[in-house]
This record gives structure tokens, sequence and C-alpha cells, in this order.
């Protein structure tokens, strides 16, 4: 058993434990380096450092109580305001409010949770409440939705994997409250027509929430450079809420998003009080009771540090080391870019090619890129972090692909071995299936799969004969992930 499974008997010495700390950071993906494709935006050195300086400064404060620090409130409502302005406020015609949050995840969560209260209030005759969304919209809707009990009416994509309108507008039944639309969607960095959403939504009655949790504090800088960014933000009619994460392309300190609403009325579903407790009169406008002072904080330094200016040039060098990567990925034989990105997202796919081989190359070769699905690709989030890493990158892009492209024993027993898995799974008895999900999960979570070759679980998931299945195969893979670990 590990020795952090109980408190030590005696306390450590501070050199001690950093050491200790560090030796266990090694193992991490190498993100300082421009290795990670996702995950952390580092705007270099400079940032970091006031980043570090203004969290530690306010570390130790909680948002909870804004009388308790009036500095923490100014910070929040000073932050607000500057991300509400660069998203469309001016523009709106109304009042554009809003809250920080922790997270993208939270503000997402705050959209359908409020948009449920509304609709108890002003429609009550509503009892199971849907909102309609395209399968490309973030996996924290579903979480809302199923944390909140409404029903998530999914809607596939057009061709161009871009939200359709048309289908989703045939997707409204009495019961239908919210539409979501993103910019861009995480899966291949495309804005959904937001303006033609709101003209649904206005037509129809209907809260329209934008996710710009990626691309909120990129897109805006984008189009001031010339980059064709479709519309999208508050000043679109229709538009009710829009929320926007700081901790990427703001470069904050994690975790500091933002969620605006068009209007204190709607804003007031989103709050929460308790009056009645002994302990006083509790009010809390966001998910979380306590708020780390040291998040907010270090968005106010960030934003009041960089600047319009700033941004804009951040914005520039990574669109220009986007669109480079981008011309490298279709110059190289087998792989294409899927759709046409907006933005500095970007998705490898590959129509000859097993493209999560290839991704298990890249990360042999240090590289941390995700995996998705529906269809395969490999996953990109350009940041500054990898200006000065485009072309290792497409250098050991290609040499993975040589590699892939000449099959050794290895893949041809991986894909045979996969042929058989196939076979049996469709032919065994559900429950025997479900059994044997749980082993493999199991196999997956003690081994080095995950850090290594990950091929090998996509093609699991893609043999297994229903969903129930793939969602067991996870959760039971996330458990083993969890525990505490049995090494020192």
């Amino acid at each position: 058993m590990s020795e952090s499974a109980h408190l030590p008997t005696h306390g450590n010495t501070k050199e001690a434990i950093l050491a200790r700390m560090a030796s266990l950071r090694d193992h991490d993906v190498n993100w300082r380096a421009g290795r990670a494709w996702s995950l952390v935006f580092d705007a270099g050195d400079e940032v970091s450092e006031l980043l570090q300086a203004a969290y530690t400064m306010f570390f130790a404060e909680n948002g909870l109580n804004p009388t308790a620090f009036p500095s923490l409130r100014r910070f929040e409502t000073d932050v607000v305001a500057m991300t509400g302005h660069l998203l469309g406020a001016a523009n709106a015609g109304d009042d554009i409010v809003g809250n920080m949050t922790s997270g993208g995840t939270e503000s997402l969560l705050l959209a359908v949770k409020t948009a449920r209260d509304w609709a108890r209030s002003r429609r009550p005759a509503i009892r199971t409440p849907e909102m309609v969304l395209p399968i490309t919209a973030h996996p924290a809707l579903a979480k809302a939705a199923h944390y909140f009990g409404v029903t998530a009416v999914y809607v596939p994509v057009r061709a161009d994997f871009r939200a359709d309108v048309a289908a989703m507008t045939a997707a409204i039944t009495p019961n239908t409250i919210l539409l979501v639309g993103s910019a861009p969607s995480y899966p291949q960095g495309v804005v959904d027509p937001i303006r033609e959403l709101g003209q649904v939504a206005l037509a129809r009655g209907l809260l329209l929430h934008v996710d710009a949790c990626v691309g909120g504090m990129m897109l805006p800088f984008a189009r001031r450079l010339g980059y064709a960014v479709p519309p999208f933000d508050l000043s679109v009619p229709g538009v009710t809420s829009l929320s926007v994460d700081l901790h990427k392309y703001g470069y904050a300190a994690k975790g500091a998003s933002v969620i605006l609403y068009r209007g204190a009325d709607l804003r007031r579903f989103q709050f929460f009080v308790q009056t009645a407790w002994p302990g006083g009169i509790y009010p809390s406008p966001t998910m979380t009771g306590t708020r780390p002072g040291g998040a907010i904080a270090a968005a106010w330094a960030v934003m009041n540090y960089l600047g319009e200016a700033g941004y804009v040039n951040l914005a520039a060098q990574v669109m220009a080391a986007a669109r480079k990567l981008k011309q490298g990925i279709n110059a190289t034989p087998g792989l294409h870019v899927l759709g046409s990105p907006d933005m500095s997202v970007l998705a490898i796919g590959s129509t000859r090619l097993d493209i999560y081989d290839v991704g298990d190359e890249l990360t042999l070769a240090g590289w941390h890129l995700d995996r998705q699905q529906s269809p395969p690709s490999l996953h990109m989030t350009v940041n500054m972090a990898h200006v000065a890493v485009t072309d290792s990158f497409l250098a050991d892009l290609a040499h993975a692909v040589q590699q892939v492209s000449q099959p050794d024993a290895r893949r041809r027993l991986a894909a045979g071995g996969l042929r058989v898995a196939q076979k049996i799974v469709h032919a065994l008895p559900p429950r025997l299936v479900t059994r044997l999900t749980s082993v493999a999960s199991r196999t997956l979570g003690q081994g080095s799969g995950l850090s290594g070759r990950t091929a090998p679980m996509y093609g699991l998931i893609g043999s297994l004969p229903s969903q129930d299945n793939v969602d067991d195969l996870v959760l039971d893979l996330l458990d083993q992930l969890t525990r505490p670990t049995l090494e020192s």
C-alpha cells in the first residue's frame, strides 16, 4: 500500500515533500515544452509569474461572501464587464450580467439550471423540460441534463460538422425550453450557425445558450486580425446566455470561467438563497459555496496585464501556427483536417490509416493528443505553447504515419485479435459481455495502456454491441483509475 494511503505518523520536511511532488510530476506530460495539445494553456513565463503572484496574494480569500472581501467582488465584476464588452454587450441592447465560475462545466451546468428554473416560472405546464442541441455539444451539457432533470434531445450535425438548424427546429416540441450552439464545437473547431439558431429561438420563444468556452477569448481577436469569424456572441439577436473560459485562451489560472446573461431577470434564476437557516441568510450566485479567491484575482490580473493589444498579438501567433499545422497535416499522405475550423482547434482524420495507431506513435514520441470518435480522429487545441513546436510536431507526425503505413507483427496480431473479439462479443449473451467488459476495464486500468497504446481500447469499444456495454467499460475503468494506488 502506498505511504499516502494514511497520514504519516510524523510530518515530513518541506524540502522532502516538494522533492517528492517534483518526482511524481516528472511522469506527467511535458506541457511546458508544448507537448500537450489540450488541458493546459500557456502564454509564457512572464504571464505565468504574474498569475502565480496574483493567485498567491489571494490564495486564502473566499469569494463566498463579497462583503468580507470587497476586493474579490471588484475583481469579479470587472472581469465580467470586460468579458461582456468583448462578447457583444455593447451591441446587445440589453443589460448584460454574469458571474465567474470554476470552469466551463460549471458555467454550462448553470446555463441549463437557469433555463429549467426559468421554464418552471414562466411555463409551469411543462413537466418534462427538453433542450435541443447538436451531437457535437460538450458533454457537460449532458451532465447538466442528468443532474437537473432536463431531457437532452441530440440532433446530428451537417456534413461540415456544424449544427443542422432545420433538424434542430424539427426536434422542438411543446416541452422544449432551450437551444444550444457552440462557438466553436470542441470536436472539429467549427462555429455553429448561431444567427440562424437565434432566429429560431426568437420565433419560438425559447432560450438560446452559446457555449463559447473554447472560443470566447480567441474568436473576437481572430476577427480583428481579418479571419472570417461567423456571428456568435451576445450581439446576435436571440442569444440569451453565453459561457467563456478564461483559463483557456484568456490564459488565466484555473479554474476561471464566465457565464453571461441577457438581462438580470434571467440571471436571477441562476441564484440560490436559503433565508430560514439558523446559521444566517445563505445566498449563493453559482454552483459552489466556497470560491477560491486566487482564481478570481489571477483572471483580473492577466486581463489587465495583456489588454486588447496583448490578446491580439497572442491570437496572431496562434492562428498562424494553426494554419501552418493544418497545411502540414493536409500535406501528409493519408491524413486530413476534418471540416473547416474557424479558429485554432483541429481534428486529424484519415480514410486509410488507423488514426488511433498514429496517435499511439505520437504518444510514444512524447506528444499528448486526445482521441475522438464518430469519426475517429486526433484532437489538437493550438495555443501559445505550440507556436515554437509546429515543425517538430509535423516531423514526428510524418514519422508516425510512416510507421503505421508499414504494419509489423504487433499490428497484424492486434488487428487479428480485434476481429476475433468483434465476432465473440456479438455471439455471446449480453450478461457475459458485461462481465467481460468489467474484466477488460480492470486490465486496462492496472496496465500501462492508457499512457502508451490506446488503439486496442478504442477498438474494443467499437466492438461492443450496445452503448450500455461501453458505459460499463468506461465506468469500471474510471473506478480503477480513482482508487488508491498500490504502488509506493
